[in-house]
């Protein structure tokens, strides 16, 4: 349930078309919903502007297939559901708990991400633009690419421009950096492609580390410290192989 769903309701109860009662049956589970071994937030599209996301990794495929039936469950709300860390179990799980319908769970396989869309509802102001370093780093730039679209965004990727072929990277400045409203980039190894995106840009860059690279990169801290450490005074960094919180944030940033 989102700001203009509960707007609908109100009205319809001052409009005499929904009786009290059966708004309160559609709201008795606000802020959250308690299933035992999880408290499914259903506040959280009122507060935050997109719905709760579910971390697969740690859970069972039986419970995140009852996380997703909870939110399933609010015929009223029109949110996209996302389950990320997820593998083919989670989402024969999950696909089973949608059933039938006209909007079909989808997984992500490269990403791991499980999506069911429910609404094409665009309420970002500008396009994300989702850029990663190597081909190696593309997992983790799809589950940004991914969480971003489901959170109501243009989102559009520019793969493998890393640093080792900077050409690669200065022939899209016009066309797609000079354009986006956000730029999410995802590096490992040294890191350094956000310090060159943001000399290149006035626009907030999320900086995603991954884990790809060899000893030294120590599983993505050296990625990590060198972003950390950016001479672009418009980068930010989040944690390692965490493109779904870039995705958050800069989906913050996009509604601004």
């Amino acid at each position: 349930m989102n700001q203009s769903d509960l707007l609908k309701i109100l009205e319809l109860v001052k409009a005499g078309e929904l009786a009290p009662a059966k708004a309160i049956e559609r709201l008795k589970h606000l802020p959250f919903e308690d299933i035992g071994f999880a408290k499914v937030d259903h506040h959280r599209a009122l507060r935050q502007g997109f719905a709760e996301v579910i971390l697969g990794k740690g859970k069972t495929p039986q419970q995140v297939a009852e996380i997703v039936r909870a939110m399933l469950r609010k015929k009223d709300s029109r949110h996209n559901i996302l389950v990320t860390r997820a593998d083919t179990k989670i989402y024969s799980a999950v696909k089973k708990a949608n059933g039938k319908t006209a909007r079909p769970a989808k997984f992500h396989p490269v990403s791991g991400v499980i999506t069911i869309e429910r609404s094409q509802e665009i309420t970002g102001k500008g396009t994300i633009l989702v850029v990663s370093a190597g081909t190696s780093d593309i997992p983790v730039a799809e589950e940004a690419l991914l969480t971003a679209r489901m959170m109501g965004n243009r989102a559009e990727p520019l793969y493998d421009v890393g640093v080792a072929g900077i050409h690669r990277l200065l022939e899209h400045r016009e066309s797609k950096l000079a354009q986006a409203r956000v730029i999410i980039c995802v590096a490992g190894m040294e890191g350094a492609l956000p310090s060159v995106v943001g000399g290149l840009v006035g626009v907030p860059v999320i900086a995603v580390p991954t884990s790809v690279g060899y000893g030294a990169s120590f599983g993505g801290i050296a990625a990590l410290l060198g972003m950390l450490n950016s001479c672009a005074s418009n980068v930010t960094v989040v944690n390692i192989d965490n493109g779904f919180g870039a995705a958050c944030v800069a989906s913050c940033i996009n509604r601004l």
